[in-house]
C-alpha cells in the first residue's frame, strides 16, 4: 500500500473488499482501463474533503484610483443584469449557474443548471 499521506484511488478498498480503482474486466477476463466508482459507498473516502464554492453575482473592472475612491454606500455596476442566473464555481472551475433565494434570514444559492465540462 501506498504512503499514508500520498493515497491513490487503486489503494482504497471498499466495504467488500474491492480496490476503488481496480481495472474492470472484459468477458474474456483481460483487463480494460480503470473503471470509476460505481456507487456512493465506492466515493466515500472523498466525502470529507473540503471544497470552495462560491457564487459570483457578477464583476467589474475598475481602476485602483476608483477603487479607493468608493466609500460607504458606493454603488458598483456588475456585468449582469437583475434576474440573470448567476455562476457558482467550486475550486474555481464553473460547475453550474444558479438563482439567489432568501432562506430565513440569510442568502442562499438554488442550482438551475449544471455545466457539463468536456475532461480533455
Amino acid at each position: 500500500m501506498a504512503d499514508k499521506d500520498n493515497l491513490e484511488l487503486s489503494d482504497l478498498e471498499s466495504e467488500d473488499g474491492q480496490a476503488l480503482g481496480q481495472r474492470a474486466e472484459d468477458f474474456d477476463g483481460e483487463q480494460e482501463v480503470d473503471r470509476p466508482p460505481t456507487n456512493a459507498k465506492e466515493l466515500e473516502a472523498v466525502y470529507d474533503i473540503p471544497v470552495q464554492v462560491s457564487a459570483v453575482l457578477g464583476k467589474a473592472n475598475m481602476q485602483v484610483s476608483q477603487l479607493l475612491k468608493l466609500g460607504r454606500g458606493a454603488v458598483v455596476e456588475l456585468d449582469r443584469k437583475v434576474g440573470e442566473a448567476i455562476d457558482i464555481y467550486v475550486n474555481n472551475r464553473l460547475v453550474a449557474r444558479g438563482e439567489v433565494v432568501v432562506v430565513e434570514d440569510r442568502l442562499g444559492v438554488t442550482m438551475t443548471e449544471i455545466i457539463k465540462m468536456d475532461r480533455s
